[in-house]
């Protein structure tokens, strides 16, 4: 009998310690709550998705050749359009490129130099804001210095004569697009960077004997991951809207190739007689800005401190 209770009194105590809940479940599952009551998260996802898929399965989607030109076929109104036809759904263009066609293998376009440029800046901001944010003093001072400097430049015109300097090509505009637009990430990284350097996990890491490298890349850094992406998500639409604009204004992607702001300044001359010509790539613009910054704005949501459980 005694045994017995010996028994059941060192089993009791375990009891316990099985019924803790699990905390990193429920974070999850307090997360994705709040991901599937936010409307404007899923929006924004599902029209990135969908451009994303449109850009990866192009040479499947695309019913003509995008670069091949038909004189014969040239300003070929679109389907719903007096004259239109459903081989060209979209119409066609100056030289008779199939417009549709254009429109999806110019979502390539618009998303690597997207994803490219957002990519440069991400790691220009971040480096110079951990850097300046960790390390303070005379670091600090001179990361501040280029931020003002950076600041005061006309973005627009610089990258206009970058580009024409250089040379327009696409990976040259992804280049100068990324090494303009980095303010925003060192901003964001700077300031959490100086408020996390002073919390005990900070000095715990230091006690144990961690050198900088590691309490940069494996205590401050994964603790910057959720402000990162929501301003890369900006940073996304800001960059697409740069190189239709450098596009648009002929520095930016070279003809032939699809790009929609390319095709909006080929169209703006028959604005008024073929407004498809225009209105067909701007919308296209339109939806992928919108939702990148539907995404980025619904991520800052869901992740900041006061929304979690």
């Amino acid at each position: 009998m005694n045994q017995e209770k010996t028994l059941m009194a060192g089993i009791a105590p375990t009891a316990p310690h099985d019924a803790e809940p699990d905390l990193d479940a429920q974070r999850r599952q307090a997360f994705w709550r709040r991901v599937r009551a936010h409307r404007g998260l899923q929006a924004g996802a599902l029209i990135v998705l969908a451009l994303l898929a449109i850009a990866v399965f192009a040479p499947w989607l695309a019913p003509h050749d995008p670069y091949a030109q038909s004189l014969a076929h040239r300003l070929v109104p679109p389907v719903w359009a007096p004259g239109g036809s459903w081989d060209y759904v979209f119409g066609t263009d100056q030289v008779g490129r199939d417009y549709l066609s254009r429109l999806i293998y110019g979502a390539r376009i618009s998303l690597i130099v997207g994803f490219g440029a957002a990519c440069v800046g991400c790691l220009i901001g971040v480096t110079l804001g951990i850097c300046a944010g960790y390390f303070g003093g005379r670091t600090d001072s001179l990361v501040s210095f280029l931020l003002t400097c950076q600041l005061a430049l006309p973005g627009l015109l610089l990258a206009m004569a970058l580009v024409f300097i250089i040379g327009p090509s696409l990976w040259v505009v992804i280049g100068i697009i990324g090494g303009l637009h980095w303010t925003y990430y060192l901003v964001v990284t700077r300031t959490s960077t100086m408020r996390l350097r002073q919390l005990d996990f900070v000095a715990a890491a230091k006690a144990v004997g961690s050198d900088r490298r590691q309490i940069l890349f494996h205590e401050i850094l994964p603790n910057l991951l959720n402000q990162i992406i929501v301003v890369f998500t900006f940073e996304v639409g800001i960059a697409v809207l740069a190189e239709a604009a450098l596009s648009f204004l002929g520095v930016g992607i070279q003809p032939p190739t699809p790009s929609w702001g390319l095709m909006i300044a080929e169209g703006k001359m028959a604005i008024f007689h073929r407004p498809w010509l225009v209105v067909l790539p701007g919308i296209a613009l339109f939806l992928l800005v919108i939702g990148a910054n539907l995404l980025g704005d619904g991520l800052r949501d869901v992740t900041s401190p006061d929304k979690r459980n």
